[in-house]
């Protein structure tokens, strides 16, 4: 049932991405951003932070590099740095990217509710833009460029912060990648007006013609559609009970493992399959083919060329997370789960350990090479320590959710596809040890952040 709850919502975040892909939307909107503004920190941080982490929400899977990276190898910055700087930029973005599928992953294992974790993710990852934005701006124009772009890093960090955590209150966990980084986009946009920011006056040209606005809202049109469909379902009462009166739910028997670890007879989480996020996607990516194709930017062929992509693009991320739902249902059920939470909280001091959680959830991601494994892997193990350590069980939830987001662009995995973008193919080594350092420091931010929190929630004792 959890593999199949998350697997609807890849496959159709990758459906949307592809039917994008194909009417040529990611190349318009690449195109778009870099010529907002002629200031070179600016660019940066428009290219490196806010349309890497706009192009997860919208896929995820390595676009965001893939298509950031060789922009900025275009505008003179080494292979190298182009893929640190796009990578560390949209570490944030995993979170809630491709419909919020790990954030579905971390609360379907930990059992706990999401709009009881979501407030302190928002806040935790509000915490680590300002860093991000320093971080870009420093390898791509040292410190003269941190201080001329710093109050624009701030203002930009102060509004994605404020949407994130808007949305996150409100159950939209499912926008927060795409919403917040649209919402940077534009703070930035009104920022060139301001005489330090002057925006270019050039025309944006798309293969030789000159793009116009309403060029750029039909390639759009997949991401607008999104959010309004997103919206509708959730706010919209009647048409949210209307489509809630389907409900599916599975009935486990009692297991009892060979050493005696008994897990009590349970339902599953009721889905509903009608407003489910992957319907909301399936929706979407119907109505915008409608669109895309009236203006003449799909042909007969293309249905076949998206679903080929889809298919492509699914294989892995449609493995592993069948293999990690299995694993950690049968570490749940025998007791494994449940054991090594005894051990970490017996052993590790209470103080100490929500520091450690960030660095727990980042490990998982490198090695498993997605935040969906890593909170597949730990997200119960994550609640159950700190319901032992007597901890706050959402912060601790969101401290491992954060960790594993940030951890996961840096996967080796990941960096072999950024790596072959920039034919840096082979060279995975000079990156990851370039990356590395700086990729740590939002995590330590997090890390201590948490930390602080967990001891303030806990009375300082």
């Amino acid at each position: 049932m959890l593999a199949a709850n998350l697997l609807v919502i890849i496959w159709g975040a990758l459906l949307l991405y592809s039917l994008a892909s194909e009417a040529g939307s990611i190349r318009a909107i690449s195109l778009f951003i870099p010529r907002l503004s002629n200031d070179r920190s600016i660019q940066l941080l428009l290219i490196a932070w806010l349309l890497t982490s706009f192009l997860q929400g919208m896929g995820g899977f390595g676009v965001a590099v893939a298509v950031c990276a060789p922009i900025l190898v275009a505008m003179g910055y080494s292979p190298i740095l182009a893929i640190v700087m796009t990578t560390i930029g949209h570490g944030w973005a995993v979170s809630f990217g491709g419909m919020a599928s790990a954030f579905e992953s971390l609360i379907a294992v930990a059992g706990v509710p999401g709009l009881l974790i979501a407030p302190y993710a928002a806040i935790l990852f509000a915490l680590s833009f300002v860093p991000t934005g320093v971080i870009i701006t420093l390898l791509g124009t040292g410190w003269k460029g941190v201080r001329h772009a710093f109050p624009a890093i701030l203002a930009v960090s102060l509004t994605m912060g404020a949407s994130l955590y808007v949305l996150n209150i409100n159950g939209f966990w499912s926008l927060s990648t795409i919403g917040p980084s649209l919402v940077g986009i534009a703070t930035l946009v009104l920022l060139t007006r301001l005489p330090g920011y002057h925006g270019t006056k050039d025309a944006i040209s798309n293969g030789g013609q000159e793009l116009h606005t309403r060029d750029l809202l039909v390639h759009l049109t997949p991401y607008i559609l999104l959010v309004v469909i997103g919206f509708a379902v959730a706010l919209i009462r009647p048409l949210n009970s209307f489509l809630n009166q389907v409900s599916i739910s599975l009935s486990y028997p009692e297991i009892i493992s060979g050493l005696g670890f008994v897990t009590p007879a349970e339902s599953s989480p009721i889905l509903h399959p009608f407003s489910h996020p992957g319907t909301v996607l399936f929706v979407t990516v119907l109505l915008s083919y409608l669109v895309l194709k009236r203006e003449g930017m799909l042909n007969h062929t293309s249905p076949r060329r998206i679903l080929s992509l889809t298919s492509h693009n699914s294989v892995d991320g449609s493995l592993g997370i069948v293999v990690m739902a299995g694993v950690s249902t049968i570490m749940t059920h025998v007791g494994m789960t449940s054991t090594l939470a005894r051990g970490i909280a017996e052993t590790i001091n209470g103080v100490i350990y929500p520091a450690v959680v960030p660095f727990v959830g980042m490990m998982g991601a490198f090695l498993t090479g997605t935040n969906n494994n890593s909170n597949i892997l730990f997200g119960a193990l994550q609640a159950e320590a700190a319901a032992l350590l007597k901890l706050n069980v959402p912060l601790i939830l969101a401290a491992q959710h954060a960790g594993a987001s940030m951890g996961s662009v840096m996967s080796p995995t990941k960096l072999i596809v950024s790596c072959i973008t920039v034919g840096l193919g082979g060279q995975e080594g000079k990156v990851l040890r370039k990356m590395i350092g700086y990729g740590l420091i939002p995590i330590s931010v997090v890390a201590i952040a948490t930390g602080i929190w967990s001891w303030l929630l806990s009375g300082g004792a």
